[in-house]
């Protein structure tokens, strides 16, 4: 959900309340994917994108790095 400049995210079953503040000049919708840096959406990505991400992170907790 959005409300304001603040989101209600859900990542891999984590939800969280996100500020949209530092995009507030982007049009933002339900269904966007972002980038998340301690507590503020700082980039909008493609689904591609969010999933490539995903899976490169789930690649690095397997090998524990």
């Amino acid at each position: 959900s959005i409300d304001g400049l603040k989101a209600h995210c859900e990542a891999k079953g984590v939800e969280r309340d996100v500020s949209l503040f530092m995009m507030q000049d982007d049009e933002l919708k339900i269904d966007d994917y972002v980038v998340v840096d301690v507590g503020y959406a700082i980039q909008k990505i493609t689904p591609q994108e969010a999933q490539t991400a995903w899976e490169i992170y789930d690649q690095m907790l397997e090998a524990d790095i």
